[in-house]
């Protein structure tokens, strides 16, 4: 059965074209023209992947709008920012949000392919049969790869499909520094650094609503980050 995704762009044109671009991929694409549209739709049943632009109609930040209620929803929908908007701010604001790509309307329809289809790689990495092997547990930190799930002290963070696959990455070797490229490439993720260190922003600020003493995570200025046993 073809993967479901929702596209959420408020010009008939691009809208409809980036739904048969998509359904030529073999996705079940299907597009709506406005938050409250969408909504309605998601309130019945979530696609699989939602692409969103930012300006939606008459609300200029609707998008940003949908995000915080499709996370709301669900912290393992996978997500992705489509749109004009490309300044620092708004990049960063879209993955604060908690979506998983930020993408401006230049990207070329095979590249959007191409980050859909990593999206759901790693969705269906989660499937693999269960093992001792996909629990790993550091101190008061224990992550369940099939289960997709991390918790801390017993309570879980809240993660992003993204954000989880990056804390898998430097959890799996503590101690060891991992460059943006190795987060990169073992998250199955092609973003600048940018935006990495939005990824890892936010899921210190996730860690430390928790647990305010929370360092974990070192930075090491000019290289990349490790996990601190």
């Amino acid at each position: 059965m073809a993967r479901s995704i929702a596209i959420v762009e408020d010009e008939p044109l691009i809208r409809a074209n980036y739904v048969e671009a998509l359904n030529r991929f073999g996705y079940e694409t299907r597009g709506y023209g406005s938050r409250g549209e969408a909504s309605t739709a998601f309130a019945m049943r979530l696609p699989e992947l939602v692409i969103i632009d930012i300006g939606l109609g008459d609300e200029p930040e609707g998008g940003f709008d949908l995000c915080r209620e499709l996370r709301a929803k669900s912290a393992t929908l996978p997500i992705i920012f489509l749109t004009a908007r490309d300044s620092d701010f708004d990049v960063i604001s879209g993955l604060r949000l908690g979506a998983d790509d930020y993408l401006s309307k230049d990207t070329s329809l095979h590249q959007l392919a191409a980050r859909i289809a990593a999206l759901f790689r790693r969705i269906e990495s989660l499937k693999v049969p269960a093992s001792s092997e996909t629990v790993i547990e550091h101190g008061p930190l224990r992550l369940e790869s099939e289960r997709m799930r991390v918790t801390w002290n017993g309570t879980e963070i809240p993660l992003t499909v993204t954000e989880f696959w990056m804390v898998h990455t430097l959890v799996r070797f503590p101690g060891h520094v991992k460059n943006r490229d190795q987060l990169m490439r073992e998250a199955e993720l092609v973003v600048d650094d940018a935006t990495i260190t939005s990824h890892i922003k936010r899921i210190r600020k996730k860690f430390v609503a928790l647990a305010p003493d929370f360092d974990a995570i070192e930075t090491v200025h000019g290289v990349g980050y490790r996990w601190t046993p």
